[in-house]
């Protein structure tokens, strides 16, 4: 549990410092609409292209797995965003009564169990579907099995708890990055010498996995300056 915590806390000051005080309210500071659901399905779609699904083109390429993962922890950024938004519309309790709720599910124990294995692409794919289908329905939204189908997911990723938060981390360090850069108005480069950003943070986590938090942006500063240098 505390690793969830964890996560939807710093989710929660990113949402914040992004969007403003009152982001649960579905408004940021600027008074633009916030659609988490949107946020997920799109994400979802970009997800299903690390697979070669198009039965017309490069039908025998590989899979693109670290992208899959990348993106796993994306849809987890605007999950944990819907949920919060929701527990606080709803009444429904705190961040903590959130991260408590979601440690009883019974996929969590999916994910608290170590894992490098990833599923079938077919299987993959079919989940991820289910994903979007939980956030385009016209129904009340179902936040348990939202959370429960991202679970399923996080497992047939070669993911598991300790990965996840690793990789959210680095995401969310990455996130502020961009926003302290200039990401809002266009100025910021996401393309770091041929390599998205993504895969540049991805890199250096893999290369010292203690990193703390600070140091992993303090990192991407020197490696952005030296680019911007160059």
């Amino acid at each position: 549990m505390d690793k969830i915590l964890l996560m939807l806390q710093l989710q929660a000051t990113l949402n914040e410092a992004t969007n403003g005080e009152k982001w649960t309210d579905g408004i940021t500071k600027n008074g633009k609409v916030i659609n988490w659901k949107r946020c997920i399905y799109m994400e979802c779609a970009e997800m299903i292209d690390s697979f070669s699904w198009k039965h017309w083109k490069n039908i025998d390429k590989e899979a693109d797995w670290a992208n899959l993962q990348i993106e796993v922890v994306d849809v987890w950024h605007f999950i944990m965003s819907l949920s919060i938004e929701n527990y606080a519309q709803t009444d429904r309790g705190t961040v903590e009564d959130l991260a408590l709720n979601i440690s009883h599910l019974n996929t969590f124990s999916k994910i608290d169990t170590k894992n490098e294995l990833f599923a079938a692409q077919d299987e993959i794919i079919q989940n991820i579907e289910s994903i979007m289908l939980d956030t385009l329905s016209k129904e009340m939204l179902n936040l348990e099995k939202l959370i429960s189908d991202f679970f399923d997911l996080v497992d047939m990723s070669g993911l598991n708890l300790e990965t996840l938060y690793k990789l959210y981390v680095g995401k969310n360090i990455l996130n502020q990055f961009r926003q302290d850069h200039g990401y809002k108005d266009g100025s910021y480069i996401k393309v770091w010498d041929g390599k998205e950003d993504n895969v540049v943070m991805k890199r250096v986590l893999d290369a010292n996995s203690s990193l703390a938090p600070q140091a992993l942006y303090a990192e991407l500063e020197k490696v952005y300056q030296t680019l911007h240098k160059s």
